[in-house]
């Protein structure tokens, strides 16, 4: 990305004009859909590239800049409702430092050296609504809309236990009371498993769910979900009786609004940067979300003196936390077994809101790793997520640690069969030595054979695997070919007394399941009878062999008889001449078919599928033969498996990382560190636009 300095008045226009209709598509996915696309990281980003591009060219400043935008227009469904007084976004800051500036900012909007005291709110991620009431009564409720006009959520406000729908007799004849609709960590895990169980779509963080929720069309659906409030301002009020932020929080309680109890009056500086940094380590364990601090002058005669600029008031300002990072306590560290038999540890987290996302996991590596950062259960420690990447622990708060805190001492026994776990001498991964007999690794193994790049079987997602793992449904890819003979015949599902044989599955019987969604299982099954070569190897779970690998050996091999049969008389010529197949993988791809389980396996898969000759019908006359392209984030047009066969159709070469030896990353939405380290190594970055353009 161009440095702003060097920008010219065309590319400054041209840009601006992106990111205008960039963050109006990612408002209209934030604000109605209630299913954002961009981080809060990437969000804020924009606005802030926005904003110094527009300082700079202040003559190329748009109708329909971000900077004169507040959420997004009143979706259809709902009635509107003009706000009488804007309800108004605030500016944000990232740091400190910025924090500062604003705090002295206004003292030289004052001239004044005095100490100016101010009103240090946590910023709740959830929605802004305004409750209105009249001679007591709560008459209406709105969201925050474009901000001068909101959604009519009235019905759905008064399912919330919290609102008052009546105030004191010392309530102001009008009063609008402003606040945010949140759903608490323990509702929106309660809700999530319940969606699971009901194999529905669940949400992706509380915010989400809050807002999804109270902007139901159906307000029953809305009382079923557990939601709640804070207010912390006003709106339109016949009769103002506080002169004073605080003096206003003491009115809410009286009549009956919950407040933050963490809102604290800040006399300085120090006092604002020593609150900062309690809500960063409390953070985790609050029992609602919070993605910030707002500091607000308490004074509502110096409000009424700082006034406006365009859109924010000069009197207060979001301090935001940083999107990708947060601190949570380690709950516990388990082991979990790989289908190769890979030991790794995970830490289980007080789960946390990184980067929009709630994070409950982070992968801590392997054992060295542990070691060498002194990861102990316990800990508070800083977790990193990036786009996706998987969330991490990249350092532990050793201040915070207990006295009686001991070392993790990795296991040497598989914690899931029993069987010894070794290393070798080359390796940093300890692996348990169970095989096949470790029902961990069988489990993944069926879980990679029925994933996206292999068979692609909808209807088989990992908890229905597990579930028929341990109830003996499925034991090896096999058993997956042949569940429509075990179901078994029966009358109506809605016929409870006609008979039944007690041999047969009955899937449809099972909670969650019915005759619909198992004729579609079957349906996916079946039509997986014939597969790919490539597909049918990656399959397979041979070590070291991913989707792009498996494609270079069904090329070169033709067929899978070919294949088989020379990996069974150990003859790998062929295969070492393969650019990007080493001796280490040779080996592991020989050790494979030297198994007889494996080849057990195979053969019996060899009976219920056909697995079809490759076919190259890649062109190499396209721009993308021989290059080397990564894909990252989510793409609109396609999905990632359709991006990749396409690709690979063009004689390209697919990677799943960025190296200097790439020629092409491909970026979708929420791209992560794939995007980054290609700006860093200088490769070429695509939007999804321009692959297909150069695909066309």
């Amino acid at each position: 990305m161009k440095d702003i300095k060097d920008l010219t008045a065309n590319e400054a226009a041209a840009e601006l004009q992106h990111i205008a209709a960039e963050m109006a598509k990612a408002d209209i996915a934030y604000y109605q859909d209630d299913n954002p696309y961009l981080t809060d990281a990437e969000y804020d980003s924009l606005k802030l590239r926005n904003q110094q591009i527009e300082k700079r060219f202040p003559e190329l400043v748009r109708a329909d800049s971000p900077s004169k935008r507040v959420g997004a227009a009143v979706k259809n469904g709902f009635g509107k409702v003009p706000h009488r007084f804007p309800m108004l976004s605030l500016g944000d800051v990232f740091s400190l430092e910025e924090v500062d500036d604003f705090a002295n900012s206004v003292k030289r909007f004052l001239n004044t050296s005095n100490e100016i005291e101010f009103m240090a709110e946590p910023k709740i991620d959830g929605l802004s609504f305004s409750a209105r009431y009249e001679n007591g009564q709560f008459v209406q409720g709105a969201t925050r809309g474009d901000g001068t006009t909101g959604e009519d959520i009235t019905a759905n406000l008064l399912t919330i236990r919290q609102l008052p729908q009546t105030l004191p007799a010392d309530a102001p004849e009008v009063l609008e009371v402003r606040g945010e609709v949140y759903m608490a960590k323990a509702d929106f895990f309660a809700l999530n498993q319940k969606y699971e169980t009901e194999h529905k779509k669940t949400f992706a963080n509380p915010r989400n769910a809050a807002a999804g929720s109270l902007r139901q069309l159906d307000s029953k659906i809305t009382a079923e979900r557990n939601l709640s409030l804070f207010a912390y301002t006003w709106g339109e009020v016949s009769k103002r009786c506080w002169d004073s932020q605080a003096e206003f929080f003491e009115c809410l309680k009286h009549w009956g609004f919950p407040i933050n109890p963490l809102n604290k009056l800040c006399k300085n500086l120090k006092e604002i940067d020593e609150n900062f940094a309690h809500l960063m380590e409390i953070r985790a364990e609050l029992p609602y979300d919070i993605d910030g601090i707002v500091y607000k002058v308490n004074s509502i005669a110096l409000q009424e003196r700082l006034g406006f600029l365009t859109r924010t008031p000069r009197w207060a300002i979001a301090h935001k936390f940083p999107a990708e990072r947060a601190i949570t306590k380690i709950n516990a560290i388990r082991i979990q077994v790989g289908r190769t038999g890979a030991l790794t540890p995970v830490a289980d987290l007080e789960p946390v809101n990184v980067g929009g996302v709630i994070v409950s996991h982070a992968t801590l590596h392997n054992e060295d790793e542990i070691k060498r950062k002194d990861i102990r259960v316990g800990d508070y420690v800083f977790v990193q997520r990036a786009g996706d990447v998987i969330p991490q622990v990249v350092e532990v708060l050793k201040e915070k640690r207990t006295a009686d805190s001991q070392e993790f001492q990795f296991p040497t026994l598989c914690p899931e069969c029993g069987a010894h776990a070794i290393r070798e001498e080359d390796e940093a991964v300890r692996r348990c030595t169970g095989g096949l007999t470790c029902p961990a690794q069988a489990i993944e193994r069926l879980k990679h054979f029925v994933s996206k790049e292999a068979f692609d079987i909808d209807g088989l997602g990992s908890k229905i695997i597990e579930q028929f793992y341990n109830e003996g449904i499925l034991q090896t890819p096999t058993d997956i070919f042949s569940l429509g003979k075990r179901n078994g015949n029966q009358g109506p599902i809605d016929d409870l007394f006609a008979p039944i044989d007690t041999q047969a599955l009955h899937l449809e019987r099972r909670e969650g399941w019915g005759k619909k969604s198992v004729e579609n299982l079957f349906k996916a099954i079946n039509d997986r009878r014939n597969i790919s070569l490539p597909r049918f190897i990656y399959a397979l779970g041979i070590r070291q062999v991913g989707a792009a690998t498996a494609r270079l050996i069904a090329k070169n091999y033709g067929s899978f008889t070919n294949f088989m049969t020379d990996m069974q008389n150990n003859d790998t010529e062929k295969l070492l001449a393969i650019d990007g197949i080493g001796e280490a993988m040779a080996k592991d791809i020989v050790e494979f078919f030297k198994e007889d389980h494996n080849t057990k396996t195979i053969n019996q898969l060899l009976n219920e599928v056909k697995v079809e000759d490759f076919v190259d019908t890649a062109d190499y006359n396209s721009p993308l033969a021989g290059k080397t392209v990564v894909f990252t984030g989510t793409l609109e047009q396609m999905t990632r498996a359709e991006a990749k066969a396409k690709a690979l159709s063009l004689g390209a070469k697919v990677a799943g990382s960025v190296s200097a030896h790439t020629d092409y990353v491909i970026m979708g939405t929420d791209a992560g560190s794939k995007a980054q380290k290609a700006k860093d190594l200088g490769v070429k970055i695509l939007s999804e636009a321009e692959f297909l353009e150069l695909i066309r």
